[in-house]
């Protein structure tokens, strides 16, 4: 990390301004060379200047340019950011410039990777950086600005502290057995303890996985007989015209998907064929697609006509439904009514007209209800914030279950102290106490340029 790099951190295109961002221990020096106007080597940190931009006797741009000196940066490095105006080709010309006084072009996500690798945020910080960019509902931002100022990384620390006194009692028991001031790590002991830690990281996985499903997005699945009204109430939550509406029954054979962001989740929208009894081989295999997309959504829309009673088809259908996870829609309300909600009383159920889109504000708070009751705070965003973090401490689990049998089937103290380090060391990689340079390259390789 000796040479200086640079990139263009804003999206490059017609704007009011264009950011290019040096870093490195020559980056006020370098950018000193293309600048007329105050002598950037003599000036304070965190000051801004203008200024031109020049090659040779040519006025490239007129910009201001801010000085940010080690260690008080992002990066812990010499920051320089030039605010050209937000042309593609003034901003180019000025960044052949710097590539011509010897700066490097930065890779993806090298900014963030230098903080990191300088101590100025850990692991869990720098995913969460690219995270917040590119959240798409208020509970992912919220989420990823936690985990930003450190919720995940306390998170983390904190339980790794405790497995680092278990084993720092069990060393203390093994080398100095003579002392009597401390523990005595018993079987009993060691057994609680470890049951204890279990217990705990199965709770920060299983609470990690609800939040991730809300920061994601819902595989939601719209369901039910044809013609009630499926399609029209995926149109209208995306508010577009995605799927075909008629007035035949089977118009829809395959899977319509859209995506919808509520003000505080995101649902990954699929409607499917209407479910019925055909002949018709296509319509046949589209029926069975949507009960199998049913059994593996995270939300079911069930659709029924309110005008009508139950069919054998929607008593067949609910019969395979999940309460728990099922949103019962009675659709056509503009008509005199057959079914009520008091009809149902195991399911969540809200009453729609799609024509006049009535009834859609109900289903967003009724969906609402169903994954957000729990209101987030500072208190309760302390969580694993990817399927990275996540695999890696069920890793840990696992081997703590296997702690857990050894224990019971009288394995040495000194080789259960190894087993605690391997975990130690697995949970350190969330963080990046520990790490590979393999997977800092892949993981920082998802990150856009300039970040």
């Amino acid at each position: 990390m000796s040479d200086t790099i640079c990139a263009v951190a804003t999206k490059l295109g017609i704007g009011a301004i264009s950011i290019i961002r040096i870093s490195g221990d020559d980056a006020i020096s370098k950018v000193n060379q293309i600048f007329q106007g105050k002598d950037l080597e003599q000036v304070e940190s965190h000051t801004i200047h203008y200024g031109y931009i020049k090659k040779e006797n040519e006025i490239i741009d007129e910009v201001l340019v801010s000085i940010m000196k080690a260690p008080k940066t992002f990066t812990r490095e010499d920051v320089v950011e030039i605010n050209c105006h937000g042309g593609i080709l003034s901003t180019k010309k000025v960044l052949e410039l710097l590539l011509q006084e010897g700066i490097r072009l930065a890779s993806p996500g090298e900014f963030t990777k230098r903080a990191f690798l300088n101590g100025r945020i850990d692991l869990t910080q720098a995913e969460s950086i690219m995270d917040l960019i590119e959240s798409k509902n208020e509970t992912a931002r919220r989420l990823a600005l936690s985990s930003l100022r450190g919720s995940t990384k306390k998170l983390v620390t904190d339980f790794r502290e405790k497995l680092k006194q278990i084993i720092a009692s069990i060393e203390v028991n093994i080398d100095y057995p003579e002392y009597h001031d401390i523990e005595e790590m018993t079987v009993e002991n060691l057994s609680k303890y470890v049951k204890e830690l279990e217990e705990n990281l199965d709770k920060i996985i299983q609470n990690s996985k609800d939040k991730q499903l809300l920061k994601t997005g819902i595989k939601t699945v719209i369901i039910g007989r044809p013609n009630v009204g499926k399609s029209s109430i995926l149109n209208a939550l995306l508010e577009e015209e995605k799927a075909i509406v008629t007035d035949i029954a089977g118009t829809t054979r395959d899977v319509v998907e859209g995506e919808v962001t509520l003000s505080n989740l995101t649902l990954l929208m699929m409607d499917t064929a209407g479910i019925r009894k055909t002949d018709d081989v296509v319509e046949k295999m589209g029926v069975e697609k949507s009960l199998r997309l049913m059994n593996d959504a995270e939300l079911v829309l069930a659709v029924l006509d309110g005008r009508c009673k139950l069919e054998e088809e929607d008593k067949e259908l609910l019969n395979q439904l999940n309460p728990q996870k099922t949103i019962l829609i009675l659709n056509k309300q503009d008509e005199p009514q057959v079914l009520k909600k008091e009809d149902f009383p195991s399911f969540h159920v809200v009453k729609t007209t799609t024509k006049q889109e009535n009834g859609l504000d109900e289903l967003k708070q009724e969906i609402d209800k169903m994954f957000h009751q729990e209101q987030i705070d500072e208190n309760d965003d302390a969580i694993l914030f990817n399927a990275r973090q996540v695999a890696l401490a069920e890793q840990a689990k696992t081997i703590l279950k296997e702690v857990a049998n050894s224990i019971s089937q009288g394995v040495e103290l000194d080789m259960i102290s190894l087993d605690l380090q391997e975990i130690l060391n697995t949970l350190g990689m969330i963080t990046g106490d520990t790490y590979q340079d393999e997977i800092l390259d892949t993981l920082f390789a998802n990150f856009c340029v300039g970040k």
